[in-house]
């Protein structure tokens, strides 16, 4: 009989050990599925937020693309601008050389006493491609300006209507 009682008590032992087991493992299960729930609630959050940002990436990028395309614009424009300068002042400079070299020649002929018609027209042409030359620069500039104050007129009109399509200012009125 008393291994019938001692079975008993290693059955009973044992039964408990088991239940305290299953409590034990019925808690943490319950405590898992809260992490769970937990963890997935915050990789949802972090999800959400990464796909925030990759849509503001993308937007940035856009947007830099769209302004390196203007300055490229810009730097073509005024690249055109400084070579047409570039060939204005070439003109001047062969046209100032040709005028000094001319009235070197026409004071030289004035010192001997040979001045002849021939030279005169020689130093009014030079003159006279002088003050083209220099009409053509003066030209050159007021292009220059002309394009500025466009591209100023463009920023600005541009600037207005994104202004206006956001509801800026003056969309209470």
């Amino acid at each position: 009989m008393s291994d019938i009682s001692e079975l008993e008590t290693r059955i009973t032992t044992a039964l408990e050990r088991i239940s305290s087991g299953l409590a034990a493992l019925s808690n943490q299960s319950g405590g898992s599925d809260d992490d769970v729930a937990q963890l997935k609630a915050q990789l949802d959050e972090e999800q959400t937020a990464n796909s925030q940002l990759s849509e503001r990436v993308k937007a940035l990028q856009q947007s830099r693309a769209d302004e390196v395309d203007k300055l490229r614009g810009e730097l073509g424009r005024l690249t055109a601008q400084l070579e047409t300068d570039e060939v204005v002042l070439s003109k001047m400079r062969q046209v100032n050389a040709d005028l000094r070299a001319n009235n070197d020649a026409l004071r030289k002929a004035i010192a001997d006493g040979d001045v002849t018609a021939e030279l005169v027209n020689d130093a009014m042409a030079a003159e006279l491609e002088g003050l083209r030359v220099a009409q053509s620069a003066d030209r050159a500039e007021l292009d220059a300006v002309l394009g500025e104050l466009g591209q100023l007129i463009n920023d600005s009109s541009s600037g207005a209507k994104s202004q206006t399509s956001t509801g800026g200012e003056g969309a209470d009125a």
